[in-house]
């Protein structure tokens, strides 16, 4: 990504946007050279306008319609101005006008959105690598930022391969993280997400274990069968059945077997324990820009797991 369409909060404590925000000169300067600045949001009025704390004592305001690019046909939810506050905003300078007052600074987040849209998120391809800032979790997966604030969703299935429960196992509030294009705007003008594709295959996950170790996991599920447990976000294996032993505790697990034919570990569950849920430090194995096809499975597997990043026969115009 180039970094002018960075999610919002990547400038604010840069000394290029201090400079621009801390004065009427600067700000004048920026309205003239189009350049966007970012804010804090100190409150949101009773008309729902937005005020920004700017520097040097100066602050200006978003009226509401200038808060957030809405699709086509699609209303501004209040929510998604009020929940603003506290938060960083990006804007472009409207206008500055003298009062009696002072100078009263008007700004848009709005255009600010609608230049990141049409010159980048517009442009983007299935397949493409970009990064992102996660903005919120919920049960369902995690609303990332991918742009000047405007929202795509990466679902829990596409996080990783190894299954969890909710998306604070992976990520936290605030988080810069990679992701891959899963559909682009020309389904509905938003943009879908996918992660899993960059953190390895299963070969290359289970390149970092041999048959005889003993290793620590986290346990994912536990059925009547055996207990799965994760060794790595895009790993798992089956350990033997073993009473007291529940999801989400960590437990150290002998290696008997690993069986690339058959996408299989074997482990076997030595002690089980309570561990804090802290999301782990992501390992990406793919530095690229793009990716058009990925194969999670060995080549040696009869299963064929992977993924093929093309939506052209799936386009809806908008």
């Amino acid at each position: 990504m180039t970094d002018i369409f960075m999610p919002e909060g990547y400038y604010i404590g840069g000394r290029a946007n201090s400079e621009y925000v801390s004065s009427v000169e600067g700000l004048l300067r920026a309205k003239e050279q189009g350049i966007v600045l970012e804010g804090r949001v100190l409150l949101c009025d009773s008309d729902h306008n937005l005020i920004v704390e700017l520097g040097g004592g100066l602050t200006g305001i978003i009226p509401r319609k200038e808060a957030l690019m809405s699709l086509e046909n699609e209303e501004t939810r209040e929510i998604a101005v009020i929940t603003r506050v506290g938060k960083t905003v990006c804007f472009k300078v409207l206008d500055i006008e003298k009062t009696p007052l002072g100078e009263k600074i008007t700004l848009s987040r709005k255009k600010a959105q609608e230049e990141c849209y049409n010159e980048y998120i517009k442009k983007l391809e299935a397949g493409d690598i970009i990064d992102a800032r996660i903005t919120h979790l919920e049960p369902f997966g995690c609303f990332c930022d991918i742009g000047r604030g405007i929202i795509s969703l990466l679902s829990i299935d596409c996080i990783s391969v190894s299954r969890i429960s909710h998306p604070a196992e992976r990520f936290y509030t605030g988080q810069y993280i990679r992701a891959v294009v899963k559909k682009t705007v020309r389904h509905d003008g938003r943009i879908a997400l996918t992660h899993k594709e960059l953190l390895g295959t299963w070969e290359e996950n289970a390149a970092s274990f041999r048959q005889g170790e003993t290793v620590t996991g986290i346990v994912r599920s536990v059925e009547p069968y055996g207990i799965f447990v994760e060794l790595a976000p895009n790993l798992a294996g089956l350990a033997e059945w073993r009473e007291g032993i529940s999801p989400g505790q960590c437990t150290a697990v002998f290696i008997k077997s690993i069986i690339p034919e058959k996408m299989k570990i074997k482990l076997v569950a030595v002690d089980s324990y309570s561990c804090e849920n802290i999301p782990k430090k992501i390992q990406y194995f793919i530095d690229d820009e793009h990716i058009d096809f990925w194969k999670y499975s060995p080549d040696s597997c009869e299963k064929n797991i992977e993924t093929v990043f093309d939506d052209r026969f799936d386009e809806i115009k908008i």
